[in-house]
């Protein structure tokens, strides 16, 4: 006789004919992060199943937070020109005395004119927007904070000035417009045409300072900029520019229950298409449906009130305690430096798309800043901008408002423009509100004393140290702040890393 030889005949399991891999099966009690669970065969009893909702609830609230920022972001800004009387696309909020403290403006800089519109592309169909010649960097985001076109020196205008045709998502005819733009010949007039995958689209445009001064680009913009429907091109509407400098008023998302109120507004008013299938279910699981009301009875309402919490926490740990690959600029080092566009890509890709998304280095940027556009992490010599981040000291520790630091800019900075320190408010990630309108020091605007070999101490403080007033940056006793350098017109030893700034010193 031959012995029988079978796969899997190991010991039964109990209950069964065969033995069952451990692997796929559930204990009748479990511990967990949320608790005991408790099963009969596999099956969880009421308690649990009532534990289980509400965590599902909580964790899909958390990631509607982390992924709505950029919709609500782009949202708060709209409100925020509403909260100043612009509602069209011709009323245009105008930093013509530079962006001071006043506003709550996530990471906005001191030193270049900031010309801000919206446009309504469900309102007014397909829309012109003309550029004027020697128009600093410039770009049009859609509702969801994505790229749609550069303008002024990075846009294919090139500085020169143009005409820019935005076609609604909805639009149908024989004008081609992909992201980017491209260059058509419209009724014997030059534009550059690109269709919005949104209706509510932001233009954020930036002009130099002249001589240390704001005129120049002041002037530009109120005689040059232009916003009408392409139907009114030959009557369009006036221009209404308002002053948005020195005004107090806020344009950044909610970080409690509210939040998902403003980005039901985008899901609300936006084409269906502004999200793919996957991000429109994960909103909906918490009840944010396009066309339906999102009124979550009092339970869900609580644990999404959770969800924010947990979900405002978890962005904050990420802008100020990031723990990705990339994020450190000199990573040879324990330098504080952090770069905001972690991955060096507009669209948070890793290897090009191989790699997916980088959803944490997504969310650490649109939760303190704003504009989405190729040119920021592109290397561009002699272009554009370069920006560099710190939230600690050079022994890591958090900056606080009620010591005195030292920052040293060594010499020869590699920029062709100039370069500037702004320090913010972790709370709101705007500038920090002091006794000074302008937070900053800017190598153009400011009158710095320089060290004998060309570098500049700058110092941060309550008060400023003895003899240093011209150096100095006040801070709040009992607030913290971070710190943006940025170079404008950035040369080559900014990129190969051969000129580096100097870490944030505490002085006794």
């Amino acid at each position: 006789m031959h012995s029988a030889s079978y796969v899997g005949a190991d010991e039964p399991t109990p209950g069964y004919n065969t033995k069952i891999p451990e692997k796929i099966m559930t204990p009748s009690e479990v511990d967990t992060s949320i608790g005991k669970l408790s099963f009969f065969d596999g099956m969880p009893d009421e308690p649990t199943v009532d534990k289980l909702y509400d965590n599902l609830t909580v964790m899909r609230g958390v990631e509607a937070f982390l992924n709505g920022i950029p919709a609500t972001s782009i949202e708060g800004l709209r409100e925020g020109h509403v909260e100043l009387g612009i509602e069209h696309s011709n009323e245009v909020l105008l930093f013509d005395h530079l962006a001071d403290s006043n506003p709550l403006f996530l990471t906005a800089n001191t030193d270049t004119v900031y010309c801000s519109a919206f446009l309504h592309l469900d309102q007014d169909g397909p829309t012109v927007v003309e550029i004027p010649a020697k128009c600093g960097p410039g770009t049009v985001n859609d509702a969801y904070f994505r790229f749609v076109i550069d303008m002024g020196v990075p846009g294919p205008d090139g500085g020169k000035g143009g005409k820019y045709l935005i076609l609604p998502p909805d639009f149908e005819g024989d004008w081609d417009g992909p992201i980017g733009g491209k260059e058509s010949e419209i009724d014997g007039e030059t534009y550059f045409v690109v269709k919005s995958p949104s209706y509510v689209n932001w233009v954020i445009l930036r002009g130099f300072l002249v001589d240390g001064r704001t005129d120049f680009s002041e002037a530009m913009f109120r005689n040059g900029f232009k916003v009408y429907p392409f139907a009114k091109r030959n009557n369009p509407p006036e221009m209404r520019f308002v002053s948005a400098s020195r005004k107090s008023f806020n344009t950044i998302h909610a970080n409690n229950f509210e939040f998902y109120e403003e980005l039901n507004r985008v899901i609300d008013r936006e084409p269906i298409g502004l999200f793919d299938p996957e991000m429109r279910g994960l909103f909906a699981s918490i009840g944010i449906v396009k066309g339906k009301p999102f009124d979550p009875d009092d339970r869900t309402k609580r644990l999404l009130v959770d969800a924010v919490a947990i979900g405002n926490a978890t962005a904050r740990a990420l802008v100020f305690r990031p723990r990705m690959d990339g994020v450190s600029i000199y990573p040879d080092s324990d330098s504080q430096w952090m770069t905001a566009f972690v991955g060096g890509d507009y669209q948070w890709l890793r290897d090009k798309g191989a790699g997916g998304r980088n959803l944490n280095a997504r969310t650490m940027f649109f939760y303190q800043a704003t504009v989405n556009t190729p040119a920021m992490v592109l290397k561009m010599v002699g272009k554009g901008s370069q920006y560099a981040y710190a939230v600690a000291d050079k022994d890591g520790k958090y900056l606080d408002g009620s010591k005195t630091y030292k920052l040293t800019i060594p010499a020869n900075v590699p920029v062709k423009d100039f370069w500037s320190v702004v320090i913010y408010d972790p709370q709101t990630r705007s500038e920090l509100q002091t006794g000074q309108p302008f937070p900053s020091k800017n190598s153009k605007r400011s009158e710095l004393v320089e060290n004998s070999d060309g570098s500049v101490d700058l110092y941060f403080g309550p008060k400023a140290p003895e003899g240093k007033e011209q150096n100095w940056i006040q801070t709040v006793a009992g607030k913290g702040w971070y710190t943006i350098l940025r170079l404008y017109g950035p040369l080559d030893p900014w990129f190969e890393k051969t000129w580096r700034p100097g870490e944030i010193e505490l002085l006794p």
